[in-house]
């Protein structure tokens, strides 16, 4: 169970990292649409899972590697925004949300 204080946290970084998004896309990520779904703070407050749904493009692998390529100038962009905020900046680990395209399998499945 997460405490009150990670929920902030996961929030706050949700929140930052969809406007990162939005505002880089087409410079760093060839123009596709990025959302944040989930964000998860570990105790400590040192690593966030980030997971990210990748819409708008037509090679989704291509587009997340990029990300994680880039995962050292997101941090420290995202430390730039949220830094008065927090004392540290947690470690950003990104993970592909495939829940929309289970949901849409199943829907497709029970319409038959």
């Amino acid at each position: 169970m997460e405490s009150v204080r990670q929920q902030k946290v996961a929030k706050l970084l949700q929140k930052e990292l969809a406007e990162l998004f939005r505002a880089e896309a087409r410079s760093m990520f060839n123009g596709a649409f990025i959302t944040v779904t989930v964000v998860r703070v570990s105790p400590d407050l040192g690593v966030a899972k980030v997971y990210v749904s990748i819409m708008a493009t037509q090679n989704v692998k291509a587009v997340f590697e990029s990300i994680e390529a880039q995962q050292f100038i997101i941090r420290k962009k995202l430390g730039m925004i949220i830094g008065k905020q927090l004392r540290i900046v947690p470690e950003l680990q990104f993970f592909i949300d495939d829940s929309l395209d289970y949901a849409q399998k199943i829907e497709d499945l029970l319409k038959k």
